[in-house]
């Protein structure tokens, strides 16, 4: 993984300082909250319902060990034990005192880590696969690019003040697993043929929120060594057009689709060519640079016959196996995704104190010390070699973080909601809870196969309800708490958006809705037919009849 140079360590250390300043200046009366506000933003640092809220950037979701046992320590010293991860693949620790974020970010600096640019209206963490660099589907190892953005885009003072948050995402395997098409600008890398030379397709207007949009393809066969000149001349288009008197019309999606995205490429062409042969363009040099961060496992070749046995000998093993594994390029490896979502007492995409320095222990026991988060608020250790992995399962269970359920229904991506969000209409995490108990069967479970459930406590989307097979809406009625369904939205290359099934429903019916959702589901699925494919297929009125049939609060 890629290691501070001078530059870096320089810059996150003088960052710190300016903080410890600000938050000094801040308590002793000398700065106003409304000056104080966009300080605190650059750090990370929110204001939420009970305490201030710090998010720490994990750039394209990939931690060392050390780092992980870091923020064990920040959690148990700073917090309530535990750390709550993204889908944008950071942490956010939800109780924090202010006088105290200063030592927390020096604690940060001195394992290469920070929480700039992860708020305010700049370019924020970049994110890739949880699988970069290991998985069998890949084309390029998209790690050393998504680097090279961060460092461009790190205090970039012509896109420190956008019109509004930007964010970017890249994939380059067969199947994406970043949520390209839901992003600001997403980008796909490839070749045309096995030796040729790295391309780009650039999609651009994606985002979800309060109006829900997939990219469209803005360019394609870009050069890679034109990747920071064209990503300049985007930002530079949206600088100066995006609306800046209305923020919920502020985002690039907007721009693109009022203008439509022939338009906006044309804009982009126009900027691009004042700036396509400038210092901005990349080098081989460079990119071997960054690239040489990575890539660098001394994998091994030995014989896992122990494996196969224990296969056959211990079905729970086999099945985790199954379901909470990932194909590896290397034979005899296999990549584990390690499920947050353990059970109606564990809010998805919190983990404690104790896990995290559990995790990192078996990292570095079965691994190569590195772990990665997921787009869904899970995590992983990309690299593990069949000989081990049964020891590996085991150090699992002792951590309570073993639970088979990858890929499927309880594996929900979930906003910390109405518990912890100033912004939220409603609660997440108790939704969460219930819907786990009422499919709390590992056989129920894999009888539905694979299903992705999103839950999202207000507009803002920060669980990408819009995309989950099913998306689950807090909404605000007259001051009481009630629950927007959609179905058939996919992420991925074919992204597409749910649809509402119609009227929201009250907080204690939603288990029962989603029952008879799936029942739906089962009854009509055809051989291996995906949620999303049984939905094109039939149609939504099967649901709705089904679903406005039973006993259920429904909103009027």
């Amino acid at each position: 993984m890629y290691q501070y140079d001078f530059y870096d360590q320089a810059l996150v250390d003088q960052r710190v300082r300016q903080f410890r300043d600000q938050v000094e200046r801040y308590q002793n009366g000398e700065l106003s909250e409304e000056e104080f506000l966009p300080l605190r933003l650059q750090n990370g640092l929110y204001l939420q319902k009970h305490a201030y809220m710090l998010r720490v950037a994990i750039p394209y979701g990939t931690l060392s060990s050390r780092q992980l046992r870091t923020l064990a320590e920040i959690a148990q010293t700073y917090d309530r034990g535990y750390g709550h991860f993204t889908t944008r693949q950071n942490i956010q620790f939800n109780w924090i005192e202010l006088n105290q974020v200063p030592d927390i970010l020096d604690k940060l600096a001195s394992v290469e880590m920070h929480s700039i640019q992860t708020s305010g209206n700049c370019v924020r963490n970049v994110t890739t696969e949880a699988f970069a660099g290991v998985a069998a589907d890949e084309i390029i190892d998209p790690r050393p690019f998504a680097e090279i953005i961060r460092q461009w885009s790190t205090i970039n003072p012509e896109f420190l003040f956008l019109p509004r948050k930007f964010k970017i995402a890249v994939s380059s395997s067969t199947e994406d697993r970043a949520a390209v098409r839901t992003h600001d600008i997403g980008l796909y890398l490839y070749r045309d043929h096995p030796d040729d030379e790295v391309k780009l397709e650039v999609m651009a207007g994606g985002g979800l929120g309060r109006t829900p949009i997939i990219s469209q393809s803005l360019k394609k066969d870009l050069s890679w060594r034109d990747l920071l000149t064209y990503l300049e001349a985007v930002l530079r288009v949206y600088n100066r057009h995006g609306r800046r008197d209305n923020k919920y019309k502020a985002r690039i999606k907007i721009l693109v689709k009022s203008i439509g995205v022939e338009a906006f490429s044309e804009e982009v062409e126009k900027e691009w060519q004042l700036i396509k042969s400038s210092p901005g363009e990349l080098t081989e040099e460079e990119l071997n640079r960054v690239a040489s961060h990575f890539g660098n496992e001394n994998y091994i070749n030995a014989t896992y016959s122990n494996y196969e046995q224990q296969l056959v000998e211990n079905s729970d093993f086999a099945n985790w196996i199954a379901i909470n594994t990932h194909e590896h390029i290397h034979q005899g490896y296999l990549s584990v995704i390690i499920s947050t979502k353990t059970g109606p007492e564990n809010p998805p995409g919190d983990v404690n104190a104790e896990q995290m320095r559990a995790i990192a222990d078996l990292a570095d026991t079965y691994s190569f010390g590195e772990i990665r988060v997921t787009h869904e608020q899970n995590l992983v250790i990309p690299s593990i070699h069949k000989k081990d992995l049964y020891a590996f399962w085991n150090g699992l269970k002792d951590t309570r973080m073993a639970a088979t359920n990858i890929g499927m229904l309880t594996d929900m991506i979930t906003c910390p909601g109405g518990d912890y969000c100033s912004l939220a209409n409603a609660k997440s995490i108790p939704v969460a809870a219930a819907i786990q108990k009422k499919f709390n069967s590992s056989s129920q479970l894999q009888n539905i196969g694979a299903l992705s459930l999103n839950i999202s406590g207000c507009m803002n989307a920060c669980a990408h309800h819009h995309i989950g097979n099913i998306g689950i809406l807090g909404v605000d009625k007259n001051g009481a708490e009630w629950y927007q369904i959609t179905i058939g939205g996919e992420q991925g290359i074919d992204a597409r958006l749910g649809k509402v099934i119609g009227p929201s429903f009250g907080a204690q019916d939603v288990p029962d809705v989603i029952d008879k959702i799936v029942d739906v589901y089962l009854a009509h699925r055809e051989e291996d037919e995906s949620f999303s494919s049984t939905v094109d297929r039939i149609g939504i009125a099967p649901f709705k009849e089904k679903v406005y049939s039973i006993s259920v609060e429904v909103e009027a």
